[in-house]
């Protein structure tokens, strides 16, 4: 029997400022990628975050981005390994406390945007991340783009990684997601969604932008909570998995 996870990057809003459905799309979900203040997200909306994935018994784990709140941590920044390592340690960190604080544990971290795209094609930058979440805790599992480099330094480090794949992106040849200032780049219609899922999770490959069949492992889904039109999605996508017998639930 397959199972499968399905996550979403959620409490990104921040003050007076919401982002994305997360009552709704909590519902559908197994675990929750958590924006940490850096790329969005604050102490309140943090907090408010972690208690509703415990109320759903939803797993909850640490999405760190880059220190860019005016972009959504997703521009491109020049970093060092260094840079990258302290900023990930530190968010992580203040989601471990506010769990802590909520009788939480973090299942995971998965880097957020820029940073995550970045460490999917630059060993150095992976093997920031990778020991920051060793350091933090070495049972936190990791989530990276299937076959990126942030996996293999997961796998170098003896950490677990979870590899990543997305129902509301498309693929480059590269086996990279494509650029969002490209035509394509967004999947809009849920049966869309659907449809690349159910290849990824059943035959190992997605379609790529360009018509291509590209190979990959698919650990965990992600569905992206402040794309329009994610609460449906993620409802559509879940129905479907468990139609063809697919257990949804996070990692152990």
């Amino acid at each position: 029997m397959f199972v499968i996870d399905l996550n979403c990057d959620m409490g990104e809003g921040f003050g007076i400022y919401t982002v994305g459905e997360d009552a709704e799309i909590i519902r559908h979900i197994t675990s929750a990628n958590i924006a940490c203040g850096f790329h969005g997200g604050d102490p309140a909306v943090m907090r408010r975050t972690v208690r509703l994935a415990a109320e759903h018994g939803v797993a909850v784990g640490a999405h760190p981005g880059l220190p860019d709140l005016a972009g959504f941590g997703r521009r491109i920044m020049e970093v060092t390994p260094d840079d990258v390592y302290e900023m990930t340690l530190y968010q992580i960190g203040a989601l471990q406390a506010i769990a802590s604080g909520e009788g939480v544990r973090l299942s995971h971290v998965k880097p957020h945007g820029a940073l995550y795209n970045m460490a999917a094609k630059s060993r150095e930058l992976a093997d920031a991340i990778a020991e920051a979440v060793y350091k933090a805790d070495g049972n936190l599992m990791l989530y990276g783009l299937s076959g990126s480099q942030l996996v293999a330094s997961a796998e170098r480090l003896g950490i677990r990684a979870i590899q990543e794949v997305f129902g509301d992106r498309s693929y480059e040849n590269d086996g990279t997601l494509t650029p969002r200032h490209k035509p394509g780049a967004v999947l809009s219609q849920s049966d869309e969604v659907a449809i690349q899922v159910h290849r990824m999770v059943t035959e190992g490959k997605v379609k790529t932008r360009e018509g291509h069949m590209l190979p990959l492992q698919a650990d965990t889904v992600c569905i992206h909570g402040d794309t329009a039109g994610a609460a449906r999605h993620a409802a559509v996508l879940r129905a479907e998995l468990e139609r063809l017998g697919i257990a949804v639930a996070p990692p152990r």
